[in-house]
């Protein structure tokens, strides 16, 4: 088709924006990283995998996740993901994201165990 228009077809390696077009639509299916490593869905702390299939599963993983869906075979794995950043679930959920809730708590220290020496 754009040949056909003679207009020049050529890539745009910001895809920033389309992310969060697609986040805008799935604001709901959110996952994050948890301290050991694995997922968990943001509403319901359901524990999610990345789908052998995805081409994130080569990646060094992203901290939050949008999915498309969940599939249940031995385990539950999310299927077509994308990387976001959690500053964009308030700008574009403010209604269903609490501030709180998105912070990254990976940078704080942890407190002591009661007893701990």
């Amino acid at each position: 088709l754009m040949e056909r228009v003679e207009v020049e077809l050529k890539s745009n390696s910001d895809d920033v924006n389309i992310r969060k077009a697609v986040a805008s639509g799935f604001f709901y299916h959110t996952a994050k990283m948890d301290k050991g490593g694995n997922y968990r869905t943001f509403k319901h702390n359901q524990s999610v995998l990345i789908h052998p299939s995805s081409c994130l599963k080569d990646e060094s993983l992203p901290k939050w996740v949008i999915y498309h869906e969940l599939v249940l075979t031995s385990k539950e794995f999310m299927r077509t993901c994308i990387a976001i950043e959690p500053e964009w679930l308030m700008e574009i959920a403010p209604h269903y994201y609490k501030k709180q809730d998105l912070i990254d708590t990976s940078k704080h220290k942890m407190p002591r165990k009661a007893g701990a020496k």
